[in-house]
């Protein structure tokens, strides 16, 4: 297959940069798309009723039997808050250093991930579960008073809760679970790393964070992301060699 560029040894500098930009980038940006409370309510209702058609509208009755284990919402809350930031960058740091030679096109196809989503924040905007007024969810992340929480309490205000649609929970988790699964050579690596993105399914949902048509929208956007790579440099980033040009 054609590629349009080879890949290159990552340089540690540029890297650091260029991932600090490329997220302050996209929380600009997702933060400026206009909320549309209505608007994204009226998105949600629609989503709820499509899933009630479909007979996949468990969403409800997740979110309530999980609330009522406290020490288990807890932990669902806090791994909601901070697991998709500390395992994506962990998984970034591990390519870059055992795995060079893959590392851009894996970097590239979460980065275009990312970014198609903006699309769907910026015309679809959504209302997570928690935020529907008539749909009797519960949110947890605030009955229980999740710190640090960018959905709940005075950071509600510095995040845009509107923007559910696609999940880059669902996203970015897969991401990491399929690398994971595709080069860790441990078997008990590989079996955590395709666990990962389960687990972040049932927390989204037990948190009532989001319904099971965002983590859908988060998957083809990792489709894509991978289908841009794959193009960009010829081959998935798991097929490419392990150590780069210099």
């Amino acid at each position: 297959m054609t590629r349009l560029r080879s890949p290159r040894t990552p340089r540690l500098w540029f890297e650091i940069l260029l991932i600090a930009v490329s997220y302050w980038t996209y929380s600009v940006i997702r933060n400026a798309v206009p909320e549309q409370k209505m608007k994204a309510l009226r998105n949600a209702d629609w989503i709820w009723q499509a899933e009630h058609s479909l007979g996949i509208a468990v969403e409800h009755t997740v979110n309530h039997a999980v609330n009522s284990v406290t020490w288990l919402i807890v932990t669902m809350n806090y791994y909601y808050a901070t697991l998709h930031f500390i395992v994506t960058i962990g998984v970034l740091v591990w390519l870059y250093r055992w795995h060079p030679g893959r590392y851009a096109a894996a970097r590239l196809a979460l980065f275009a991930t990312t970014g198609v989503a903006l699309i769907g924040y910026y015309f679809y905007p959504l209302a997570p579960p928690r935020l529907m007024p008539d749909g009797g969810f519960i949110d947890t992340l605030v009955d229980h008073g999740t710190w640090g929480s960018m959905a709940s309490g005075n950071l509600a205000s510095m995040s845009n809760q509107y923007a559910a649609m696609p999940s880059m929970h669902i996203g970015w988790s897969l991401w990491c679970g399929i690398t994971i699964a595709l080069l860790a050579r441990p078997l008990w690596c590989r079996v955590l790393g395709l666990l990962y993105p389960t687990t972040t399914l049932l927390v989204i949902v037990s948190t009532a964070n989001h319904f099971w048509l965002d983590a859908v929208g988060g998957v083809l956007c990792l489709g894509f992301g991978f289908s841009l790579a794959c193009a960009w440099y010829g081959s998935l980033p798991h097929r490419l060699a392990q150590v780069a040009l210099a």
